[in-house]
Formats: structure tokens, sequence, C-alpha cells
């Protein structure tokens, strides 16, 4: 955030021992394929050497958890291999728990470098700092995290497909700001939340709207009556002036609006108990904080998430775009019920795998054979076709010239957000397309 400076992400591999484990990884991996499953459709298929990566995300925490990122790696793996493999390369996935600390999110990284990984594609953790300098030291690159660290959207060996918190935040202000007079955000009281606010404030003052009240809360609480007591006298909702909700008050301009993680859903289980005795107030939040599954969970059509407005980073999940990871997941999942299609975790290692299998495919059609961290960074730093992700993203390439100037987070490519909204307990598009909150984001780069 401060212009700390990194070490130069070494662009040749260099150890021996490195090469060595990586093939001979390769040779256990084509060996079970061969006897597990007989041989790889295409006749060239079993010639080409193994593909190793590996995908992370924290489980069974107490604070944020996608367990759903690791079982998508794995279900496109199975999907991958049962049908050729990435130009031919059979994909070994391996996965990791980054316990949602610094020390697990360094092991991650270690261990990836340790077993030849060539990428790490389609991960979550909030710990950048800890997980990047490992990968750049052996210049293997990171492909589509999830975007909850800085680190991401600063490191030159990082290729985001999204706007990460930037982008919801900025266009969830901006989605406010169309009828909220007045707002509170409640977050995450770490350091990763103390950027919210002024991501946030962005698009409403681009609205034309005075700041949000910053409601900081603990990242694990269980009860957060406490602050949904400070979000409802932020924002005015004075049941003396308007009646309360049992009765059918409302207070108009009045919005709160949650980003809290997993806890995400504590928060709204204590707002559904105490909105009865203040009026009714506008919600909102952020995809990743709230779904499909949460709004099931919380009462669907009758819970304190309908009407709520929400931002993401893609389309709704019931949008045909995404049918044919669907497709795959209902195929290749086995029933592993932490593959929800609906989750934007799981959808971005979806695209994140895309983008690799795109890469792979370059490679390929420039005659290279030996895919290697080196040779996947020089062609995702060239660019020479952009991805398409069949329109879960704009078309995607991390050229120089691609980056959006926004600071702090210089390595952003992708300021398109989708609107959202809950309507008869159900998450659906709230806009027909895209929004482009880049100018947004640019504008907050003068602002500060």
């Amino acid at each position: 955030m401060t212009g700390r400076r990194r070490p130069s992400p070494r662009l040749f591999p260099t150890a021996s021992a490195r090469t060595t484990a990586r093939w001979a990884a390769g040779t256990a991996v084509m060996a079970s394929l061969l006897t597990g499953c007989g041989s790889l459709p295409g006749t060239g298929s079993a010639q080409k050497a193994p593909i190793t990566v590996m995908t992370w995300a924290p489980e069974g925490t107490g604070a944020t958890n996608m367990p759903g990122m690791p079982a998508m790696a794995q279900t496109y793996a199975r999907w991958t291999n049962a049908t050729g493999g990435l130009a031919g390369h059979p994909l070994k996935v391996l996965t990791c728990n980054d316990h949602n600390d610094s020390v697990g999110a360094t092991r991650c990284a270690q261990r990836a470098v340790d077993a030849g990984a060539v990428a790490v594609v389609g991960s979550y953790s909030q710990f950048g700092r800890s997980f990047m300098s490992p990968l750049e030291v052996e210049g293997v690159p990171y492909i589509g995290g999830y975007g909850a660290s800085d680190e991401e959207f600063e490191s030159p060996l990082s290729y985001p497909v999204n706007g990460g918190q930037a982008s919801l935040l900025a266009g969830n202000g901006r989605q406010l700001a169309r009828e909220c007079d007045r707002v509170a955000l409640v977050r995450p009281d770490t350091i990763q939340g103390d950027q919210m606010p002024s991501l946030l404030d962005s698009g409403l003052q681009q609205g034309h709207r005075s700041p949000a009240n910053d409601i900081r809360a603990p990242e694990d609480g269980t009860d957060y009556s406490a602050e949904v007591h400070r979000a409802l006298d932020a924002v005015g909702a004075d049941p003396a002036r308007y009646g309360t909700a049992a009765y059918g008050g409302r207070a108009p301009g009045s919005c709160v609006t949650a980003s809290l993680g997993d806890h995400t859903d504590a928060f709204f289980d204590s707002f559904r108990r105490l909105q009865q005795q203040s009026p009714k107030v506008q919600v909102a939040s952020v995809l990743g904080s709230v779904g499909q599954a949460l709004v099931n969970r919380t009462g669907g059509r009758s819970g304190p998430l309908e009407g709520a407005l929400v931002t993401g980073w893609y389309p709704a999940a019931g949008d045909p775009r995404w049918n044919p990871m669907r497709r795959v997941v209902n195929e290749y999942a086995f029933g592993d019920n932490r593959v929800d299609p609906a989750d934007q975790g799981v959808q971005t290692t979806w695209i994140a795998y895309t983008v690799l299998r795109a890469m792979v495919e370059q490679l390929d059609a420039d005659g290279v054979e030996e895919i290697t961290p080196y040779a996947l960074q020089k062609v995702l730093d060239r660019g020479k076709h952009p991805v398409d992700t069949g329109g879960l993203t704009p078309k995607l390439r991390w050229r120089a010239e691609d980056m959006l100037a926004v600071q702090d987070f210089p390595r952003i490519v992708n300021g398109m957000v989708m609107y959202q909204t809950v309507a008869d307990g159900q998450v659906l598009a709230a806009s027909d397309g895209f929004v482009n909150v880049a100018g947004t984001l640019e504008r907050r780069r003068a602002d500060m």
C-alpha cells in the first residue's frame, strides 16, 4: 500500500532438484492415470509431461472459509484428464489449507514451490505478503486469486481475473447511491477491513452522497447485536419518528450494508431479531458475503435479505453463461457438496482454470513443449490473445497497457461488476450487463 519494495521475480528456474522433483511427480501422475483410468483420450495425450498446479483456501476456521475453491479445482482436474488434458498434458492439482493465518499461507506457497507447481490457480488467502514472496523468488505465477489481499493487485507475478474487494465495494457504493441518503457499512475490524470505507465512499461520492458511517465488527463474531444497534442509529432509523418494522414502519433513504465474509450470516441473524424493534431499512452486501445459500438459510423471501441490493463480479448464478461449469460440476464433482456453482469462490476458480487452459494451449500453439513457471509468465505478460471466458468476464489479458490506473491496486485489469438483488428469495440480476467501476476507482486516486 505504501510502495514497499519486493524481490524481483526470478524468471528462469535454477534449481535442478526442483526440475527433478517435477518430473518424478509427473511420472507418478502418469502411471496413476494409465493404470487407474486407462489411456487419456487422444493419441498424443499420454506422451506429454503432466502439469502440476496448486489451489489453496482456508477451511474449518473461525473466520472466512472457502472450501469450494480447492474442491472445484479437483473437479476441474478430473474433467480435464478425462477429456484429453490441457493441450494433451495431464493436470495434477495440489490443494492446501492456509488456516486463515500467515504461517499457513507461507507453508502453502512453499509446498507449491517444493512440489514443482508451475502456477497457483484460483486460490483464496488474506495473507498476500506471506504467500507472494515464496512464489516471487521462484517465479511462480499466481493466476486468478479471489482478490482477498493487496498483493494480488501489486505483484508482477499476480494475474487477477476480477477487481477484488475494491471493485465490489466501489460498485456497491454506486448501487446504494441511487436510493440511499444515509449509509452504514458494517465491516471487519482488520487491516483488510480498514480499506473498505474509502472504497465504498468512492461509489457513494460519485452518486453525490455523503460518506458511509463506519461500523467496525469482530471478524469472527457470533452475535452482532451491538453492531446492528450502532448501524441503525447511524442511519437515523428512529422508531419514535418512523414507527417499527413490526407495524410497517420504514425509514426512507436509510441503508445498511454488511461485508463480513462467512460471518455476514451471523450479522443478519442479529439484524433479523432486532429489525422489528426499529423501522425497516434497505439492506445490502456484496457477493461472497451474501449468496443464494445465505438467503435460503435466513428465511428466503420472508428473511432479512429479501429486497437486498448485492454487488458481484460475475453474472447471476442462474445465467446460462454458467452452463458449461454446471455440466462439469454435475458430472465430475461426484456429489461433493462443497462445490456450489452459485459460490463466487467456485466461480472464480472456474475462471482461473479457464485462463490456465488458454495459456497452455497458446504455448502449445507456439511449439513450447515444457510448461514451466517462466513460460506461463511470459505468455501471460505478452498477452498475444485475450482470454475469452465465455462472457463471464470481459476478455482478459495482463499487458502493461491493460492495467487500470488505480492507486494501491495497479494489477487490476477488470473493473466490471454486476448489480444483483434478492427477489422472492432468489438472487437475481438487477442490471442488464456489466457495470464499469474503473472510473470510480481511478477518481478515488485523485481524491486521496
